[in-house]
């Protein structure tokens, strides 16, 4: 469909939308949304099929069932089934399978008569979340685009991969450009306006976005993107040694010491989902270290319906990947979300940290993400000892010396990664690339909640930023209620704007690209601030 069809669709089909707001018909039938007083909802809407006994582990398939009666789109969204650290006690297992969804939030608004489009796709470092943890009532009380849930498949049942074409892995990423290419053949029919299309994700979903951008298709799909805390070149974005991952969760769940990935595919296959999610806590070392035991892989060139088969910073060197603007950003103590578990309270009433002191070899790669990128052990134990002496010199890991552990998750979880990507895609692309810092501290933010402890002046973490733009305006403070309306206009500016210009308050974005010092906005409380730094690197 051309982009002239895309917009004569609303026309073809406004006068059902004017009569009855909840009702909007699509190729599969009609569906009914709610009315929510500020804007309507159409929730847990199958983009693809449920991914249930012999679908499991394949790429999503289309749903393609018509629905003989008016859909019910009022339920919301359920998470994909998933071993969530924030569950608390020994099971953490909550979700389903059947999951493959998007929700469709639109305000009401009626100085317009259609809507730019926020395509979300949530964080949770590819094992756990959901869009149903992503609040919408701050972007809908602004009135001036619609937003986009994505539900995606998780953990092993999303990211178990043998590195073969039988069992390829990347099934969570696949989901995502099925359900992006959903939102732009549907989502005129909301009242969106599919040649206006952001999408934004943050942490694991601001990696997402970046690993989308480098198929070539993304740029027929969205008009801009936003990746928060998180890019495809982070240490943890893409894994090495799922194989060996794969065939010891065959082990794990019955299915014997397998050597082919065709009978251990076939094995998986005939076992309930919550054996296979549930074997998660099986591989990890201490409290959810480490924290992605599964996640995106590089794919052999023949798997089927193939999403990744190079390493990003290839990709990116070779130039083929999509030219659209995008913004990048990380939060001042960004690592806080990695480092600050380590100062909860163990059973043995001592915090975390102090093991580091005896374990820092063990636990380092783990935490750190370069277990299986190191070809030795030895290789990986001088690593390991480089960064002790860089961070910490000849002090102890301890709470008092914790602001340096901290910087260390930081630069290497987070900070460098995004430094890496600017520096590539300014030399690759000619496309707009923005950059910001978020360093506003909250009172409770997820530092506090990992650490179980408010003695500790954690910075700004991991998503202090992201959720003032998904929260409710009601559990704002006055400040956080300004800076949620500037980082929501900022967004609304960016998706709408025909010259891809983006600004926060009154601070315009300088572009990267072929700049050779790096340019980025430094936003705080009160303020924003434009800074310029000498090398990108």
């Amino acid at each position: 469909m051309s982009v002239i069809d895309y917009l004569l669709v609303p026309v073809l089909i406004g006068s059902v939308l004017a009569t009855d707001p909840l009702l909007v018909e699509l190729p599969r039938g009609k569906l009914r949304g709610r009315d929510n007083k500020e804007y309507y909802s159409y929730e847990s809407i199958p983009y693809a099929e449920p991914p249930l006994g012999k679908l499991r582990f394949e790429a999503p398939k289309p749903y393609a069932r018509p629905w003989k009666e008016v859909f019910d789109a009022t339920t919301p969204p359920v998470s994909c089934i998933q071993w969530n650290q924030f569950v608390e006690g020994a099971d953490k297992m909550i979700g389903s399978e059947d999951c493959l969804t998007v929700s469709v939030y639109k305000p009401k608004n009626s100085s317009r008569s259609s809507f730019p489009v926020v395509a979300n796709i949530h964080g949770g470092i590819f094992m756990f979340g959901g869009p149903a943890e992503q609040e919408h009532e701050s972007i809908m009380a602004s009135g001036n685009v619609i937003l986009v849930k994505i539900a995606y498949r998780l953990g092993p049942i999303g990211f178990l991969s043998a590195g073969d074409a039988t069992l390829s892995g990347n099934f969570g990423l696949k989901d995502q450009r099925l359900a992006l290419r959903w939102i732009k053949q549907n989502i005129a029919r909301f009242g969106g306006e599919p040649e206006n299309i952001m999408v934004l994700g943050h942490s694991a979903g601001g990696a997402s976005v970046h690993l989308q951008m480098l198929q070539e298709e993304f740029s027929q799909l969205a008009k801009v993107a936003v990746s928060l805390s998180a890019n495809a070149l982070d240490p943890w974005a893409v894994q090495q040694g799922a194989r060996r991952r794969a065939f010891e969760m065959g082990r794990i769940v019955g299915c014997g010491l397998q050597s082919d990935s065709v009978e251990l595919k076939k094995c998986l296959q005939s076992k309930d989902a919550s054996e296979i999610v549930g074997a998660v806590s099986q591989y990890l070392v201490v409290d959810y270290v480490p924290i992605n035991p599964f996640g995106p892989v590089v794919e052999p060139v023949d798997a089927p319906e193939s999403f990744l088969t190079q390493y990003p910073i290839d990709i990116i060197k070779s130039g083929k990947f999509s030219k659209v603007p995008w913004l990048v950003s990380h939060t001042q103590e960004d690592g806080a979300y990695n480092a600050a578990a380590l100062l909860a309270k163990q059973p043995n009433g001592k915090e975390l940290i102090d093991q580091l002191n005896q374990r820092w070899f063990e636990l380092a790669p783990l935490l750190l993400f370069y277990r299986d990128s190191k070809k030795t052990v030895d290789e990986m134990d001088a690593y390991s000892r480089d960064l002790r002496q860089q961070y910490l010199g000849n002090r102890n890991f301890s709470v008092e010396n914790y602001l340096d552990v901290q910087l260390l998750f930081t630069d290497l979880i987070f900070r460098n990664g995004t430094l890496r990507s600017i520096d590539l895609h300014r030399r690759h692309s000619k496309s707009p690339i923005y950059y910001y810092v978020y360093d506003n501290p909250p009172v409770q933010g997820i530092a506090q909640v990992l650490s179980k402890r408010n003695d500790i002046d954690f910075g700004t973490a991991h998503g202090d930023d992201y959720v003032l733009m998904f929260a409710k305006p009601n559990s704002q403070s006055r400040d956080e209620k300004m800076i949620s309306n500037n980082f929501i206009r900022m967004l609304e500016g960016f998706v709408q704007s025909d010259k891809a210009s983006l600004t926060y308050d009154n601070c315009v974005f300088e572009d990267n690209v072929g700049q050779g010092k790096l340019h980025l906005v430094h936003i705080k409380s009160d303020s924003c601030e434009k800074v310029e730094v000498n090398s990108i690197r």
